[in-house]
């Protein structure tokens, strides 16, 4: 159970043909998000490329740490994976994989489903870690979302909201 004594919901609507779903163990389809370069200095502040042995052991430690969920968008009749995300209190790393959805809102949509999962668990308020200076993208996401800078980090800042 990723956050203990909490059930993780199967999936979380999102609106507009968009859902998160639990994730289940099945990855490699992600692989190719974290393949690319641009993707992984947005994520990790490094151009270094993941291996599916990588891939996996990040979904592990995520799926350890909170809920994981994969990003989906409805296209052709079906839900196909677009993104992942975590969600803890102290942490909620988002990854838009399929460039197609970058600045389309999705961000936006999965903070907001995230901040209400928060306010059902009884969270009085949520973290995201560290968003990187040169992620200026998801840092007006979270701004527009409430969350504000509270700390300085090595490469960016730790962001906070209060539900």
């Amino acid at each position: 159970m990723p956050i203990e004594g909490i059930a993780q919901p199967e999936t979380l609507a999102l609106g507009e043909g968009l859902r998160l779903r639990k994730y289940d163990g099945e990855c490699g389809f992600a692989l190719a998000w974290y393949q690319d370069p641009e993707t992984v200095w947005l994520v990790d502040g490094s151009r270094v490329s993941y291996t599916m042995e990588r891939l996996c052991q990040m979904y592990a430690y995520l799926a350890q740490k909170g809920e994981l969920y994969f990003i989906e968008a409805w296209e052709n009749g079906g839900f196909r994976p677009i993104g992942d995300v975590a969600f803890w209190r102290e942490d909620m790393p988002i990854v838009i994989g399929e460039q197609a959805y970058r600045g389309r809102g999705v961000g936006g949509k999965v903070i907001g489903a995230l901040i209400e999962r928060g306010r059902a668990l009884g969270y009085r308020e949520l973290f995201v870690s560290d968003i990187y200076r040169w992620n200026g993208a998801s840092r007006r996401c979270f701004e527009r979302a409430g969350f504000r800078a509270c700390e300085k980090t090595e490469k960016g800042n730790r962001f906070h909201m209060v539900l």
